[in-house]
């Protein structure tokens, strides 16, 4: 609680602590930190294109980093940003058009964007691990 010069105890405003996460807030704080998560892990691909345009010792190494199970942790996150940013995209593109602002929509299309997300990376991994021969 604040006190005001006069001495009486007045409230704060609610903070985080306060109030219960929707799936709208944790969607909007999820969708800046994969934006920020994708500017980091361009780092990544262009490291694997150095590698590539440096020649076999370099793309060795590259691949040595990417193929430990760390590696892949990370390629499978950054797999997840790319998609899960996308889809959040493309939420933002369609309230463009002026629709979708009702509460149980953006509910809606916030575990749509999650569930989409989630489904899409394993399906990409599982496609591109099979064309790899791992299963």
């Amino acid at each position: 609680m604040a006190e005001a010069k006069s001495g009486v105890a007045r409230p704060l405003s609610p903070h985080i602590q306060v109030y219960k996460p929707m799936i709208n807030t944790v969607m909007s704080i999820v969708h800046r930190i994969t934006g920020a998560a994708l500017y980091v892990g361009t780092l990544l691909l262009a490291w694997w294109l150095l590698a590539v345009a440096q020649g076999e010792k370099s793309y060795a190494t590259f691949n040595l980093v990417i193929s430990h199970p760390i590696g892949m942790l990370v390629l499978f996150g950054y797999t997840w940003a790319l998609i899960h940013h996308m889809l959040g995209g493309i939420r933002h593109m369609y309230w463009d058009t002026g629709r979708g602002f009702a509460v149980p929509s953006i509910n809606r299309l916030a575990w749509l964007t999650l569930i989409l997300s989630v489904s899409l990376t394993l399906t990409v991994w599982a496609v591109g691990l099979k064309l790899r021969g791992a299963f």
